[in-house]
């Protein structure tokens, strides 16, 4: 499983490149918003940074619109993944991008249909939302399951990038089902490798190796 990073702050891609696991990056004008500056200067910042994709996200919603904002966002990187939102417009759009050669992330994605629709059109990264599905009362989960069950039925070549992650349940549920990609915050990258019993184990040894004779 490929582990994306889910921020538009350097600082935390910086953190997460130097723990070996970081295979891209993915961010929204959510995130961009959270830093203060110009996204195109955090997205020239981030492909300096970072060898593998980065999903930037365009504003438009016709179809016209979205492709004329592809254009641009691709003169930043060559690893630059263009997010559309899966709406009628944005079909339209991943078409006219992937015959380009033009790599797009279908984001926004909430049903299993939409997730088909957006394969057909030829996307590069489909990014199904399971924790603000859970937020209604929806296992996210069983979005995810469906999405690599419909995709393995007809060897699509898009990706499954799990979004929207709140916990390193998801994560390992993501990976028993599949899911090639998972986009995470910094918060719960750092909860993946935690846990109390190497914590006890680790103090134990320390406090042993206090015992042994040293000459």
């Amino acid at each position: 499983m490929k582990f994306f990073i889910d921020t538009a702050n350097i600082d935390e891609i910086k953190e997460a490149q130097e723990m070996g696991i970081l295979d891209g990056v993915t961010t929204n004008p959510s995130l961009a918003a959270k830093e203060n500056r110009p996204y195109r200067e955090i997205l020239t910042e981030i492909c300096r940074v970072v060898d593998g994709p980065v999903s930037a996200e365009v504003i438009a919603t016709d179809s016209a619109g979205m492709i004329a904002e592809a254009d641009e966002l691709v003169k930043i990187g060559d690893n630059i993944v263009v997010k559309i939102p899966t709406i009628l417009s944005g079909l339209t759009a991943i078409k006219t991008l992937s015959e380009r050669g033009i790599k797009t992330n279908a984001t926004l994605v909430f049903s299993p249909m939409q997730a088909l629709l957006v394969a057909k059109a030829g996307a590069t990264f489909v990014s199904p939302f399971v924790g603000r599905l859970d937020d209604y009362a929806y296992d996210g989960m069983d979005l995810i399951a469906d999405i690599v069950n419909i995709y393995n039925n007809y060897t699509f070549s898009t990706e499954v990038l799990v979004a929207s992650v709140r916990n390193p349940i998801h994560v390992l549920e993501s990976a028993r089902l599949g899911a090639d990609v998972c986009t995470i915050p910094l918060k719960v990258i750092k909860q993946l490798i935690q846990h109390p019993q190497t914590d006890i184990g680790l103090a134990k040894f320390l406090e042993d190796y206090k015992k042994v004779p040293k000459s």
